[in-house]
């Protein structure tokens, strides 16, 4: 599952350097509902590890409870995670 809001941070609207994201994106569910418990525990979790964007908690609060988020970037994510219910970050 991929928050809509990835979109916006992982896009950039040029076809070619978006490719491999677009192929990755086909294979996912793409939520585009935000619920407001879901955000209020991305600030939680911003709160808690003192880093890392709106983005990435809101991430690793949808992987909550027990889920794994693929990532690139994983010292931010794996910052929140360690405040997150047992969310395991992979680099790819």
């Amino acid at each position: 599952m991929v928050p809509s809001v990835v979109l916006a941070e992982s896009t950039t609207g040029r076809q070619r350097d978006d490719a491999a994201l677009n192929r990755l994106l086909k294979t996912c569910d793409v939520s585009e509902d935000l619920p407001a418990s879901l955000a209020r525990r991305g600030g939680e979790l911003r709160h808690l590890a003192r880093r890392g964007s709106a983005v990435d908690a809101i991430v690793v609060a949808s992987a909550e409870p027990g889920g794994v988020v693929l990532s690139g970037d994983v010292e931010d994510l794996g910052a929140l995670a360690s405040h997150a219910n047992a969310v395991r970050i992979e680099r790819i």
